[in-house]
This record gives C-alpha cells, structure tokens and sequence, in this order.
C-alpha cells in the first residue's frame, strides 16, 4: 500500500467541475489581476472568520511581511516569534529590517510558550508573532494580555491554521492582523501561491492595499506615497479558492475525524505521543505531528512500507545561518522537538482501511 503525506489530486477530483468552470469565467471575464473575483473571496473569508476585513496578497510570506511593514516594522525593531515554524516567519521579520527574537516552545503543543515571553521583551519590541502550529492555536489571552501591558502589537501566522478556532474565535481574528497562507497543500490550499491578510482596523487594512500594489493610491494607481511591494492575489486563485472556502468545513471536519481515529489507533504504542490540544482549541489538523522514539529508524521503516512521512521541521529557525546571534542548546524545546517529531499522513479523504494501515506499520516497528 502506498500512502502520500498529503493528497491534493482526490480533493480536486471531487470538485473538478466547479474548479474547471469558474477558472474558464476568469479566462472569459480577461480579468486576471485583482478584479471582481478577488473582491468576492476577500469578502467571503472575511465573513467566515468573523472579521470586518480581508485583503488578498501573493503569497503567506508576503502577508506576513506587508503586515510588519503596516505596522510600522522596519530597522532596530525587535519581534517576538518562535524558533518552532517555517522560515518564512523568519524572513519576513528579517525583510522588514527587524530582528526576530524567539521565545522556546510549549513542549505539548509546540507553540509559543506564553510564560516565556516577557523576560524578551525589550524597549526595541514592537510585535508578538505567534505561529499557530499544525492547525492549533496558540495561547492567545495571554499574548494579547502580555501585548497590551507593554503596548505590543499582535500579528497572527495562520499559515496552518484556516478555520482553526479557540474559545469561540478564528485564528487571525485575535490580533492586530492575521496572515493566512494558501499554498497549495494548507487546508485551504490554491493551486499556485496565495495569502490573504486579516484584521478590524479600517485605516491599517487601507495601508495594506497600497502597499499589495506598489504603494499606489486607490484613486490613482500612477501616484505613489510610499514605496510598495507587487504583491496581489491573481484572479484564479481567489476563483479557486471562493469554491474550496464552501467545502472547507466540512474539509476540517474530516480531519479531525481522522486525527481521532489516529488517537485511538496509536494510544496503546508507547513509543508513540499523539497530539495534545490544549483547552478551549478546537484545532484543524493540517499536519497530525507525533512524538516517536527512535524517530527516524521508524521513518526509514515506514518509507519501505510504502508510507510517506514528513519532519516539521528539522532545523529550528535560530540555528538557520540566515540568523544569527543563536545557538544550539538556546531553546531546548524546539530542538528536542526537531530530533523527535514526525507528521503522519493527513488529507481528508485518507480512509481508515490506510490510518490502521499507517498504525499497524507503527506497531511492527516497535
């Protein structure tokens, strides 16, 4: 049996149709830049997280970049974040000018540990970026407590977190702003680079359209206060995304079903540490991330079993050599967690037949 990480080719069989039929109303319309199709998703997430606005940019990464630059980020800056999550976190801060300084990791749930934070806090902070990790929320009440206090803003990473909810509210509705990513794999996934920017504050949301179109100003796209990025959500994607973002319930729903199944499959492996939620998260899934001892013997005896694993992630951020001033042995949490974490196969459409598959395999191992 052969059994991929992440399965896009049956999501989009199942809505082949509908995909093929509103990519050919782009081609028609001959609008493939911003336009009607973008306006239209824009509104529709905004409605579905529960925020007054939304602004759809190039990528995750730019998102996460142009809300620094909204805010103000730029040279001698310092921003709070977690070694624990891809480098475009990372890069972002560092292309806005800033300095990222990381915080270790709760060893449960692999996201920022909040009790941690305040003994970082500088007079050069200016952000908390909290990373909401394989689809769970970070501890938001106290970041926001903590960001008041010190006069902090809070910009949300939600790259794997689309529809993930704690205490009744949406990733990216707590904070300032909130940064999504639509890559093709995340839940929420296009099938090219995609972001979309989240947030409540009229005049801040305003200063992220220009910025997404070279600065320019909205009643003359030829006059331009400050200097601004190319970075606008295409036609299709938005497209694309506006008939995936009706199925994405019911498509986090799934996961979750999957991930209890995994629960009840792995719980008797004690080699084996399922995922934690912490209270009051209802998480979405987008990677199911276990601890295993002997991690990567399992991973070289699941792989010739036709089972395909992945690491998120092998090098934690502070011991990348585009960032210096760390090294190893500062946050032990997120380095153990980089030696003993693997992600299982999760995509909704993974069928039990393969999860008891996935555990059995686990289970020869050990």
């Amino acid at each position: 049996m052969k059994i991929p990480l992440v399965d896009i080719k049956q999501q989009h069989q199942s809505i082949r149709r509908e995909l093929e039929k509103t990519i050919r109303q782009v081609f028609d319309s001959n609008q493939f830049v911003l336009g009607g199709d973008v306006d239209r998703f824009e509104r529709e997430a905004a409605d579905f997280l529960g925020c007054r606005y939304a602004v759809g940019v190039a990528s995750g990464t730019d998102a996460l970049l142009l809300s620094l630059v909204a805010l103000g980020i730029g040279r001698g800056d310092e921003v709070i974040t977690t070694p624990s999550t891809y480098f475009a976190t990372v890069g972002a801060i560092l292309h806005a000018g800033a300095k990222p300084v990381f915080v270790d990791i709760a060893p449960d749930t692999y996201t920022i540990n909040t009790s941690l934070i305040k003994r970082k806090i500088s007079r050069k902070t200016k952000v908390i970026l909290p990373v909401h990790l394989y689809g769970q929320c970070a501890e938001m009440e106290s970041i926001l407590t903590i960001a008041k206090q010190y006069q902090l803003a809070v910009v949300e990473d939600c790259a794997q977190a689309f529809g993930a909810v704690r205490e009744g509210k949406k990733a990216g509705t707590f904070g300032d702003l909130g940064a999504f990513s639509f890559y093709p794999t995340k839940n929420l996934g296009a099938c090219g680079d995609g972001g979309l920017i989240v947030g409540g504050r009229e005049t801040l949301m305003e200063k992220i359209r220009s910025l997404r179109v070279q600065g320019s100003r909205r009643d003359n796209k030829y006059i331009h206060d400050v200097a601004g990025y190319n970075s606008r959500l295409d036609s299709i994607q938005a497209a694309i995304l506006k008939v995936k973002l009706k199925y994405i319930n019911q498509w986090n729903q799934a996961r979750r079903e999957k991930a209890n199944i995994y629960h009840r499959l792995l719980k008797d492996i004690r080699e084996i540490q399922t995922p934690y939620v912490a209270p009051g998260n209802t998480p979405i899934y987008h990677l199911y991330c276990v601890r295993a001892k002997k991690r990567d013997h399992l991973i070289d005896f699941l792989k010739k079993n036709g089972i395909e694993t992945g690491i998120y992630y092998p090098l934690p951020q502070h011991l990348q050599k585009a960032v210096p001033g760390y090294q190893r042995g500062d946050f032990p949490e997120a380095e153990r967690a980089s030696r003993e974490t693997l992600t299982l196969p999760m995509f909704p459409e993974l069928t039990e037949e393969e999860q008891k598959y996935i555990a059995c395999s686990i289970r020869d191992f050990y």
